[in-house]
């Protein structure tokens, strides 16, 4: 009979490979899956120290593999056309993890749930929202971004509310999206080098563990992406985001009381 932390440890593989396999299907989900599931076992910022690496490498993968062109040309291609709203988020993931440190995590989860529930239920009502193409939208979009996902790893929530207007293509969505990821995650790490550098030799070599898990799982994701329909593609963004947004408020309210 397995004791606590075995238990524990093989919850939270399931949990890693159940969200890098969304992740491959969607191009989201294994940091907002990961992020609330760690989150109801550990303080906010352990969780996400624990979550930086495998997803920044599932973040690369996604941005930079497939599609049809080379790693160099995603690359490329991508970081051409999204630089300021790269820029922008990344300049954002800066703040959002100093605030990890700085702010009561519960404002920041009790704002994120609202923002999610007005998003989810506009959807659902047929209000697609539609954000005007202009450089200053793209800029408050993609620092507010940057801030949701330094402080909480939930940058698609509002970066998605850009994308899902801004394109119709889910495979630019799915690699948009983790361009921006992946410099979120390099901000935090920079942000958060201390409690990285403290990390234990048993806490390493689980999170090697969940690293090769989610690529093995994203693979598969990645696989089934060609056979889901666009109509799909949405409905699966609009259930993660529900389930995340309920997690974050309870959260938060619990927080205060």
């Amino acid at each position: 009979m397995m004791d606590d932390t075995s238990t524990q440890t093989v919850l939270l593989m399931a949990i890693f490979a159940l969200a890098s396999l969304l992740h491959g299907i969607s191009g989201l989900g294994v940091t907002l899956v990961t992020t609330t599931a760690l989150a109801s076992m550990y303080p906010l910022p352990y969780a996400i120290v624990l979550i930086i690496f495998p997803s920044l490498l599932l973040n690369a993968l996604t941005w930079l593999a497939g599609g049809g062109r080379s790693i160099w040309q995603n690359f490329i291609y991508y970081g051409r056309r999204y630089w300021l709203l790269a820029l922008t988020s990344l300049l954002g993931s800066i703040l959002g993890a100093k605030l990890l440190l700085w702010v009561d995590s519960a404002y920041i989860l009790v704002l994120l749930a609202a923002v999610i529930g007005y998003y989810v239920v506009s959807s659902l009502l047929g209000k697609q929202i539609r954000l005007p193409d202009t450089k200053p939208v793209l800029i408050i979009v993609g620092f507010s971004a940057g801030v949701i996902g330094g402080a909480t790893n939930a940058m698609s929530t509002i970066l998605m509310m850009y994308l899902l207007s801004a394109s119709n293509d889910k495979n630019t969505i799915a690699k948009v999206g983790n361009m921006c990821y992946f410099l979120g995650k390099i901000a935090q790490i920079i942000v958060l080098r201390e409690p990285i550098m403290a990390l234990g030799r048993g806490e390493w070599q689980l999170i090697a563990v969940f690293s090769v898990l989610s690529v093995a799982t994203l693979l598969i994701g990645i696989r089934l992406r060609r056979y889901l329909p666009q109509a799909r593609f949405r409905q699966l963004i609009l259930v993660i985001l529900s389930v995340l947004g309920l997690r974050v408020g309870w959260q938060g309210v619990m927080a205060f009381l």
